[in-house]
């Protein structure tokens, strides 16, 4: 026998892809024993303990996570890598549905979830998107901070700011406000650099392995130039005064259609009489004496009056390069 659902409840259900937690029945006119009935008869089904779908069938992801979040009780967001899934940060679900709770409260064990106790959890909710999560700014921190390493936490901010899911600023401000974080002085600085138009880790490697410590022009980040066509591009490093660009590129394959791009963005800068330098991440990691080396001859071929700097005893910036064989 099917029971008839108040206005408010139905609201609900709509809200969340047609999922209850029986904590949340009584605000809406629903009874438990009306939910229980209802399970038995398989015509809704328990998703979590205390979480039913008033529906039959395989639940989708979002009634799926709206399951977790409800068993976790009141107050309770996703965070970290789900929380990153729902804002388009992570490019899959991961395998267990992130959930943070208030710092005192104490479950069992949830199937297929993973709870994380914070103090912050309602200064880091987000106000109005559901299901409810943790803000951008706090989920990209949480992720830092359960990184193996500060390089992959450094790929994290780069990544959230060159999507346009947040800016440095924000972060650095979500930053100040946790009193406790990892990497709290090498994030500042990256979050700094990041600002000033560095929108990768191998942009600012290639900023402090090649460029300042060799003594090489400062380039413009970011620079917008427009086509003859019309259509405006971004060159990641452009010297001005010397119609040089260095572009970079940390990926070892491109899309065919990425790769087809760049070919026409750098034939476009040849008919504007600039020379495009391109360099991968072994380039910039592996040999960035030799990069620089490169880049000086580049340079002063157009004009630079400077000399690049060695770095160390052993740099080879001043080197000549070596002649092509005849």
């Amino acid at each position: 026998m099917t029971i008839e659902l108040s206005a408010a409840a139905r609201q609900l259900l709509d809200v969340q892809r047609g999922v209850i937690a029986c904590w949340q029945a009584p605000a809406v006119g629903l009874e438990l024993t009306s939910i229980k009935s209802q399970a038995r008869s398989g015509r809704w089904q328990r998703l979590q303990l205390g979480v039913v779908a008033t529906f039959t069938g395989e639940p989708g992801r979002e009634a799926q996570l709206w399951a977790a979040v409800l068993r976790a009780g009141p107050g309770a967001v996703l965070s970290h890598q789900t929380a990153a899934e729902l804002d388009g940060l992570a490019c899959a679900p991961s395998p267990a549905v992130h959930v943070s709770v208030p710092v005192g409260r104490h479950l069992s064990m949830i199937p297929g979830v993973r709870v994380h106790r914070s103090v912050r959890v309602a200064q880091a909710r987000h106000p109005s998107r559901l299901p409810p999560r943790t803000r951008i700014e706090d989920t990209v921190l949480d992720l830092t901070q359960s990184a193996a390493s500060y390089g992959i936490a450094f790929s994290l901010l780069c990544e959230a700011c060159g999507s346009r899911l947040t800016t440095p600023q924000r972060l650095t401000a979500a930053l100040a406000a946790r009193p406790k974080v990892r990497w709290r002085t090498a994030m500042s600085l990256a979050l700094a650099d990041i600002g000033a138009g560095l929108h990768s880790a191998l942009e600012v490697r290639y900023v402090r392995d090649v460029e300042q410590p060799h003594r090489l022009p400062r380039a413009r980040r970011q620079a917008r130039m427009r086509q003859d066509q019309g259509s405006v591009v971004y060159l990641d490093n452009y010297l001005d005064k010397y119609r040089v660009c260095i572009e970079l590129d940390g990926r070892a394959a491109h899309p065919a259609a990425r790769r087809w791009r760049d070919i026409g963005r750098d034939n476009a800068s040849a008919a504007a009489g600039i020379s495009t330098l391109r360099y991968s991440w072994a380039d910039v990691t592996e040999r960035p004496c030799e990069t620089a080396r490169q880049i000086a001859e580049v340079l002063r071929q157009r004009g630079w009056p400077g000399r690049p700097r060695p770095c160390s005893p052993t740099c080879p910036v001043l080197s000549r390069p070596s002649r092509a064989p005849s």
